[in-house]
């Protein structure tokens, strides 16, 4: 997710490869681009400034702060931009109610943005006693609360393992069902001190901080992150006009594993047997990954960044019918 600072609470961006995603989408100056993970527009605006007055920009994003500093941080182009308050997984819908039937290029910058995790009342951080939420829509009744108070016990391992990829998560959610019998667990430090308590010290001097990881897996389960992401791949590549460009940068291995599995059988979807002469399922590619390897961020930009660390970007172009 694009990178923020937070300073009374407003988006300060750092935006994650930039110059490599304003190439990846080849904006054309009276091109139509989705941003389907807006934040505070760091991207957006780079690709504002890139259109004529007869391009058109869409920002979509489901978090509330992002909609208003997105917003301010576009006003400058408010008669090429459009943006909508939603999940990227409802594009169809959004495009559909706003008329477009194809755009030329479509961005997704996942994960959780550094404002998220800066702002400590919204319980992504593990650095801060908090709330138990991390919520990235706060329309969303259901908290990260509720996840570890309510689910089983193996209900939370499958979470951990599966999207923390964490060696001690049996330990971990054996932890959490024990702590919360007395009374429920509230707010970050407690999760954190439980997780703690279930890693053997030894270990955690080389792990990193030892919460990360199930930090990491509740936020995924909560908010869907990896079933919206592979739903709605395909549909993307749908939308784009031919030789349109979606871009996709990813911040950890799950992310990453999908798209590049995806885009990868959007490009060769044959299923029939190796040895057939002539392809018989009737399935069509539909475009090309550019991106044999995944971009990643320069030398420059990790000393100025450290959050970008672990982001990859790929990139696929929608095949000429």
């Amino acid at each position: 997710m694009e990178n923020a600072q937070e300073d009374n609470k407003e988006f300060k961006h750092i935006s994650v490869l930039l110059d490599e995603v304003l190439e990846g989408l080849l904006i054309k100056g009276d091109g139509i681009y989705v941003d389907g993970t807006m934040g505070g527009a760091g991207h957006g605006f780079e690709i504002c400034r890139r259109l004529k007055d007869n391009g058109r920009y869409i920002g979509i994003d489901q978090d509330e702060d992002a909609i208003l500093a997105g917003t301010q941080r576009l006003k400058d182009y408010k008669q090429q931009v459009t943006i909508v308050r939603s999940n990227y997984c409802e594009i169809n819908k959004v495009l559909k109610e706003l008329q477009i039937l194809q755009v030329n290029g479509i961005l997704l910058d996942l994960g959780v943005s550094s404002y998220q995790l800066d702002t400590a009342e919204r319980g992504f951080s593990y650095k801060e006693d908090a709330p138990l939420d991390m919520r990235m829509d706060n329309r969303q009744e259901k908290t990260a609360r509720d996840i570890v108070n309510n689910y089983e016990e193996m209900e939370l391992f499958r979470v951990i393992r599966d999207y923390g990829e964490d060696p001690f998560a049996k330990n971990i959610a054996k932890h959490i069902a024990a702590a919360r019998k007395g009374s429920p667990i509230e707010t970050t430090g407690e999760l954190v001190e439980i997780i703690r308590a279930a890693i053997p010290m030894k270990i955690q001097k080389n792990l990193g901080h030892p919460a990360k990881r199930t930090f990491q897996a509740l936020r995924i389960e909560l908010n869907r992150e990896l079933e919206v992401l592979k739903e709605t791949l395909e549909d993307m590549v749908d939308l784009l006009a031919p030789k349109g460009r979606l871009c996709i940068i990813t911040f950890h291995s799950l992310e990453d594993r999908i798209v590049k599995t995806e885009f990868k059988r959007m490009e060769n979807p044959c299923i029939c047997p190796p040895g057939f002469p002539v392809c018989v399922c009737n399935r069509k590619s539909k475009g090309n990954v550019i991106t044999r390897k995944p971009i990643l961020p320069s030398e420059e930009e990790l000393a100025m960044n450290k959050r970008s660390k672990s982001a990859k970007l790929r990139v696929f172009e929608k095949i000429e019918q």
